[in-house]
């Protein structure tokens, strides 16, 4: 199965999804009726704020809305307010790409956020290279790299991470729309994680 075909049959793509949407600083109930009506998540009755594919063992989605932000949990948040929205692709055959993922944004979201997302300034950029390297030299098995960034848009952050295996082969990336008050936060704990 192709990286296209798969994403299409985790994400039932098709059509694009509708413009409404519901997106990080609205109520948990608004953000879950749109997860509930939203064509490309397409959820079960009880998905509820998570909604879970898996095409195989090796080709999973996931969406996620979450009324924490990303990153270390810091604070308890408010339960009544998402925070933060990741959806992330797992594809161990054909592998990730980030066009994969800006797609994927585009149709779970819309035109609007798309737009918002790639008319955004790159904040930081991240390449955990060295990490991969050294696993090499060592023979370390089953370390990750992980490249990414953050983006400021006009009206969301958005960060973007992919993550390769020992040969450098990209099978798993994530999209994160987060609240402009929380790009602090994350920017510091992976500069101090990296």
């Amino acid at each position: 199965m192709n990286a296209s075909r798969l994403l299409g049959s985790l994400l039932c793509l098709g059509v694009l999804a509708t413009p409404s949407y519901a997106l990080p600083g609205q109520r948990t109930e608004t953000v879950a009726a749109w997860i509930a009506g939203n064509p490309a998540l397409r959820p079960t009755a009880r998905d509820g704020l998570t909604v879970k594919r898996t095409s195989t063992a090796a080709q999973r989605f996931e969406f996620r809305a979450s009324i924490f932000p990303p990153g270390l949990v810091s604070s308890i948040g408010n339960p009544g307010t998402i925070r933060s929205e990741t959806f992330s692709i797992v594809d161990r055959i054909n592998g990730v790409s980030q066009m994969q993922l800006e797609q994927s944004l585009r149709e779970i979201y819309g035109l609007d956020i798309y737009q918002d997302y790639l008319r955004g300034q790159i904040l930081h950029s991240y390449h955990s290279e060295q990490t991969l390297e050294m696993s090499r030299r060592l023979a370390l098995p089953g370390i990750a790299a992980q490249r990414g960034e953050i983006r400021l848009g006009e009206g969301f952050a958005y960060w973007v991470e992919l993550t390769s295996n020992g040969e450098g082969e990209v099978y798993a990336g994530q999209l994160t729309v987060l609240l402009m008050e929380d790009v602090e936060k994350l920017e510091r704990e992976l500069i101090l994680g990296n």
